[in-house]
Parts: structure tokens; C-alpha cells; sequence
């Protein structure tokens, strides 16, 4: 049934320390959406205590997966991560479908979003690379500079990855750190020199208005951590490398407990600084939801919308390389199970990266930078995405009754309370979101069962060659 294993594995480098992985669910994890998210949030909650109590809950719920994939992780460290875990838990269908929605969207999908948000805000300084500035055509059909400057950073990551994942992890480490010392600088200048006494009067007098803690409550803080979720996403991503992590069965867990907290200490820290410098008003009208540059033009002045424009083009550029040197092994792992073209499945034989995985996924992300759709698909994906994650966790349980016997060096956090909380936590916001955002969830379902068919079309190739 499934190929994939240590003998095949052989042929990928062991590359990626401790550290490394570390920064690879760091800089996986915060791309654009802390430095503007939080304006729509607060919109949607209207409280200040709800919208840090919103972030306090994601960071808690990611935290509680991040613990439970490390089992998973350290029994299985293999290339394809999830895609792996799925498939061993519930079957080959299930990992498919995992792979097909993040090949078809989620990753590609995410990887083409920064990559024009890279090039939205390199626009601040070459005002020349614009939405409206075309090269040719018109609309759909036309280039415009910022869909080209988004597709060049894509070809040049694919590139850098397909030298192998030393050089993939030296970029990522760079990015990784430059932009969690852009955010604690943010933090630090926030508290230190940023106090508004307006602010600080207006959002912490009556820190819990509008909150009654009852069930209209709870379903505006399930239906508002849509945004919050999606700003903490990826982190799994460094499981996709299992077979590529040195000591994978203590630095997997480590780098999935670490990374997520301290992405998380930094998601909060950097909402208080917003209510701490911004008015709530301020924070849900900021400009285009871009309330990191409002708070750092209350501190800074006009200087402030360079000072964000280079933190978030270092935040997407380090992010982007992250989904795509990770996004690849799922597909490589796929490709050794029958179930994606056969090529994909080979390495290059001097740098040991799987080159043509790495130039499917990025001519994919390049047609989704020109099709300009990818952030309706990204909103379609969301009710997916939990969903995939509640089965993961699900696969933990199944696994210790499957098979008891099987070597487990980390065992999930708190099991079985705290793994069967997340799966309840998250089943609610899905319940939420089905009712209260349905055209945010029938779609994504839409484009995972689209899945069935082509495995089994992909499955019959494999049976009968």
C-alpha cells in the first residue's frame, strides 16, 4: 500500500538541526496576517477583552495540536508529515485527500498570497509595481507588475530550494530571525515609547465590554478565530521534513512545542501593543486592515508605512520559502504511494532535493499568482484545513488502540484530555462556521470530495500500469 519508509528515504539529506526546524515553524507560521488581521477581528468582536481573549484561545488550541502532532512526528518522522499520518491512521484515501487539497490550494494557494503580498509592499518603494499597472492585457487576462514581481519570488525560491535543504534552511534562518526581531522590536518600542493614554483610557476602561459570555459570545470569538487560526497556520509544516530532520524523534516535538509558543507570546504581545498605542475604533477602521502601520505611524510618524512595508516584505519572503521547501515532500511522499505523477518522486542526484516536485508546485503557485482567485480559494479552505486537523488528532487515538505496541519516544500532552479538548474546541467552530459562514465551508468541502474521483482514477494507474 504505502512506499514510503527508511530505505526509500535514504536518498534525502539529513539537513535540518534542531534550530532549523525551529525556524521553519516560526517563519512558516507568521506571514502577513498578524500585521493585519486583527482589524477585522476587532470588528467582528467590538471588545477588546474578546479580541485578546480571541488570540489567547488560538494560541492555546495551536499550542494543544502542535503537543499532540509530536507524537505523531517522533513515531513517524517521514517525508510528507500529515500526509503520512492520515494515510497510517485512516487509510490511503484519507492522506490523498490531504494531499490533494494542499497541492490544489492550501499550500499553493498560501504560497501564491505572500508572494504578491511581497510584492504589494516592495510597491511602497517602486511605486511602479501596482494591481493597476499592467505589462499587457487587462483583468484576468492581463500581467500586471505586482502578479510578476509575486511569480519572480516564487521561481527564485523554487530555485534556491532545489539546491538542496541546507541552502532552503540557511534562507529560511536568515528570514526567520529578521523578522521575529522586526516583531519584538515592534513589541518593545510599543510598550517602551508607544503608551497612548487615550488608547490605554479608551480600551482598558471597560476591557470586557460587549462581552456576556454567553452563547452569542462564544459564536462571535469562533466565528472571528477564522482570522487568528489562518495568522498561526503552517506550523505542521515542519513535519512535512520528518525524513529530513537529524535526531527527528526529540527535535520534531521540540521544534513543533517551541516554534508555536513562541509565535503564539508574540501574536499577543503584539495585539496589546496595538490597544495600547491604537483606540479600538482606530484598530477597526485602519486602512485597508493594515493596523501594524497605523500603530507604528502613531509611534514613528510618516516614516512608519516603510519601517511595516520592509517588516512584512521580510515576514512573506520568509514565509514563502517556507511552504514551498516544505509543501514539496508531501507531494514526493504522495508520488512514492502511487498517487502523484511518478516523476515527482525522484531526487536530484547531487543535491538530493526533490527538484521536480519543487517545479510542479511552483508552476501550480505561479497559475494561481496570474489566476488572481487564490484568496477566494484560501476563505473556501478554511472549514478543510480545521477539518484535517480534527482527523489528524483523531489518528492519535486510533493509533495508540491499533497499534499499542508501536515505539512512541514523545506521547501527546495531557492525552487523552487535552487532545480530545482541541477536537471539541475546533468541531464547535466548525459547527459555527457551517451555520454562520456557509459560503466559506460548502466550498471547501466541495474541493476536497472533488479528491475521491482522482484517487481512485490515480489508484486504478497504480493497480493496473
Amino acid at each position: 500500500m504505502a512506499t514510503t519508509g527508511t530505505d526509500v528515504e535514504a536518498g534525502l539529506v539529513k539537513g535540518l538541526g534542531a534550530m532549523d526546524a525551529t525556524t521553519l515553524v516560526v517563519g512558516s507560521m507568521i506571514g502577513s496576517g498578524i500585521f493585519i488581521v486583527s482589524a477585522d477581528m476587532a470588528r467582528q468582536l467590538n471588545s477588546p477583552g474578546l479580541l485578546i481573549t480571541t488570540w489567547v484561545a488560538t494560541a492555546a488550541l495551536t499550542l494543544i495540536a502542535a503537543l499532540s502532532y509530536g507524537e505523531l512526528a517522533a513515531m513517524m518522522p517521514h517525508a510528507g508529515g500529515q500526509y503520512v499520518y492520515l494515510r497510517e491512521s485512516f487509510g490511503p484515501l484519507a492522506g490523498f485527500l490531504y494531499g490533494w487539497t494542499l497541492f490544489l490550494v492550501i499550500q499553493t494557494g498560501t504560497a501564491a498570497a505572500v508572494a504578491v503580498a511581497f510584492a504589494k509592499f516592495l510597491g511602497v518603494f517602486v511605486p511602479s509595481i501596482s494591481a493597476k499597472n499592467y505589462l499587457f492585457g487587462a483583468g484576468r487576462l492581463g500581467l500586471t507588475t505586482q502578479q510578476l514581481i509575486g511569480i519572480l519570488v516564487i521561481a527564485l525560491l523554487t530555485a534556491i530550494n532545489a539546491r538542496g535543504i541546507r541552502t532552503g534552511a540557511i534562507v529560511q534562518n536568515i528570514f526567520t530571525i529578521a523578522k521575529t526581531a522586526a516583531l519584538l522590536g515592534l513589541i518593545g518600542l510599543g510598550f517602551i515609547m508607544g503608551r497612548n493614554p487615550e488608547a490605554v483610557a479608551a480600551n482598558f476602561t471597560g476591557f470586557w465590554r460587549n462581552s456576556s459570555w454567553d452563547f452569542h459570545t462564544i459564536r462571535l470569538v469562533g466565528v472571528a478565530m477564522v482570522g487568528s487560526l489562518f495568522s498561526a497556520d503552517a506550523w505542521n509544516n515542519v513535519t512535512f521534513t520528518g525524513a529530513e530532520v537529524r535526531n527527528p524523534r526529540r527535535n520534531l516535538p521540540l521544534a513543533l512545542g517551541l516554534g508555536v509558543a513562541i509565535v503564539s507570546a508574540l501574536y499577543i504581545a503584539t495585539n496589546f501593543v496595538y490597544l495600547n498605542v491604537l483606540p479600538l475604533a482606530s484598530i477597526q477602521t485602519a486602512p485597508e486592515g493594515r493596523v501594524a502601520t497605523a500603530t507604528a505611524a502613531v509611534m514613528f510618524g510618516p516614516v512608519a508605512v516603510q519601517l511595516m512595508a520592509a517588516a512584512i516584505m521580510i515576514s512573506t519572503f520568509g514565509c514563502a520559502n517556507g511552504l514551498i521547501l516544505s509543501g514539496a515532500r508531501v507531494y514526493w511522499a504522495m508520488a512514492l504511494d502511487g498517487l502523484f505523477f511518478r516523476k515527482v518522486a525522484t531526487l536530484h542526484p547531487r543535491t538530493h532535493a526533490p527538484v521536480f516536485s519543487l517545479v510542479i508546485q511552483g508552476f501550480w503557485t505561479m497559475l494561481l499568482t496570474l489566476s488572481g482567485s487564490y484568496n477566494d480559494l484560501l476563505d473556501y479552505v478554511i472549514f478543510a484545513v480545521l477539518l484535517f486537523y480534527i482527523l489528524t488528532i483523531a489518528g492519535i487515538f486510533r493509533l495508540r488502540r491499533t497499534r499499542p505496541d508501536a515505539e512512541r519516544p514523545y506521547r501527546a500532552l495531557g492525552y487523552p484530555v487535552l487532545p480530545a479538548a482541541y477536537m471539541a474546541a475546533a468541531g464547535l467552530i466548525e459547527i459555527l462556521l457551517l451555520f454562520y459562514k456557509p459560503n466559506y465551508t460548502w466550498p471547501g468541502l466541495i474541493i476536497v470530495l472533488l479528491g475521491v474521483p482522482v484517487y481512485f482514477v490515480w489508484h486504478k494507474k497504480e493497480v493496473h500500469p
